[in-house]
Formats: structure tokens, sequence, C-alpha cells
């Protein structure tokens, strides 16, 4: 595929839910500055709410007054369970009806919009959260895993993300070669009981605590610490960003649309 013609022309729309934290966004924006594009391709990272004057909006308008037809759009997600997600591509014109009442209004679009997938178990996301692991680990056959995930409470969307995480676990505990594994949702809160049945099935083992959060900040700081008080484990906090592999798996996402 080449980069325009005179009927179309290809840009990327880079959206991430967006923080308060000055940190968590300048890390977004180094990872998809990282990845490596077709020469010559506009590339916009934006923002669902908070960074003003960043937002969805913002990002299509600059792309269309470069005379972008065509936009492939790539949500910076961890999970396909997330609420967002929903409301995004409602706004985005790809869906009819949001699944849940949202403040999020259709946006004024005239290109075509490409949606890629969100992160979930993708193999760049396993090797990632691999990699974060590795500091903490000292003998995988005595250790075991506990991946933390945000979750929702919406039916659906509940499901999506533990069929998520639940794989995720898996397949970090192979990757590994961990004892077992075990997944937990903030929302609703799965953490004691999950904690507890590890302990309960390997007590003499040590667990790892993996937190599957696109960037450090409350979640990662405060809530998972909270939730689990009282309880010994190894937990760096570390979240995917900042990892090459993240800038990786945009460069998958665009190509998976280019080279149609």
């Amino acid at each position: 595929m080449t980069l325009g013609t005179a009927e179309r022309k290809f840009g990327v729309l880079v959206i991430s839910h967006g923080s308060r934290e000055a940190k968590w966004v300048e890390l977004v924006d180094e990872a998809v500055a990282a990845a490596r594009l077709p020469d010559g391709l506009p590339v916009y990272s934006s923002y669902l709410e908070i960074v003003e004057g960043r937002l969805i909006q913002d990002g299509i308008d600059h792309l269309e007054a470069e005379g972008v037809t065509d936009i492939i759009a790539v949500p910076l997600f961890v999970s396909s369970g997330s609420v967002h997600i929903d409301e995004i591509r409602y706004a985005l014109g790809l869906e009819q009806e949001p699944a849940l009442p949202t403040d999020l209004e259709r946006m004024r679009i005239r290109a075509r919009v490409h949606w890629t997938s969100v992160m979930d178990d993708h193999p760049l996301i396993v090797d990632v959260l691999n990699d974060k692991l590795r500091p903490l680990s000292t003998d995988p056959a005595r250790e075991t895993l506990l991946v933390v995930g945000h979750g929702a409470r919406e039916p659906g969307f509940y499901d999506r993300w533990r069929k998520v995480i639940e794989s995720l676990a898996h397949k970090l505990q192979v990757k590994g070669g961990y004892r077992a594994a075990e997944a937990a949702l903030l929302a609703p809160d799965e953490t004691q009981s999950a904690m507890n049945r590890l302990i309960s099935a390997h007590p003499d083992c040590t667990v790892l605590l993996v937190p599957f959060f696109m960037s450090e900040g409350y979640f990662t700081r405060t809530v998972i610490p909270s939730r689990f008080a009282g309880y010994e484990y190894r937990y760096s906090g570390e979240t995917l960003l900042p990892h090459p592999g993240i800038a990786r798996w945009i460069e998958e996402q665009v190509g998976a649309v280019w080279e149609r």
C-alpha cells in the first residue's frame, strides 16, 4: 500500500486514556514516537480525556487537515473488556449505539476509520510482562504469579476482562516456568480470594504480583498494595510502559492494516 494517491491518504491515530500525571502522558508519547512506521505517514497521539488540546477530536482534525482520508485508529488500551473501547468505537461511528450510556458524543469525522486490535494477551504484551517479572524472580519453580487488572463490573465487559487476564496468567506461567498462576480483577474485587487460593495450594511458594496496567499511577502505587496489605509477596509496581515492546506492538497494529 502506498502512503496516498489522488484519492486516498493514510494517517495513524493512537488513542490512549489520558492522565493528570505528566509522566504517564510522556511515556505514551515516547512509545508512539518510537514506533517505526512508513516514512511520511502522519501520526497523532490522542487521549480520551483529561489531556486538553490532545483529545481524539483534536487528532482527527489534525490528520484531516493534512489531507488524510483513511485513519488507522490504534486503541492503546490493555483490555478489550474496557468500557472505554465501546464508547470510543461508538464515537468514531463504528457502532450504531453504545452498549452503555456515555457522555462521549459522535466525532466530526470525514475520513474512513480502520480500527485495529486492543492489547489483550498479544504475544508482544506477554513478552513485555515477562521482562518486567525477571528482576523479581529467583527460582520460578518455587514461585507463583498473580496477575492483577482493573476489570469492569458491567456484564459482558467483565467476561471479556476475565478471559483476557486468565489467558495472560497462563501464558506468563508457561513462558517463565512458574509453579502456578492466578488472575484477579480490582473491579469487582477478586484480589484476596485469588491470593488465598495461591497460598493454600502452594504454601511453599513466593507470590509475584504482576500489574496489568499501561503505566504507573494511583492503581499500581496505592490500590494494589492496599488490597494485599498483610500478605507476603514480591511486587515492583512496574507496568507495561516504559518498554520497547509497546512501540513494536503499535507497529504491528498499523502494519496489519497497511499490508491489506
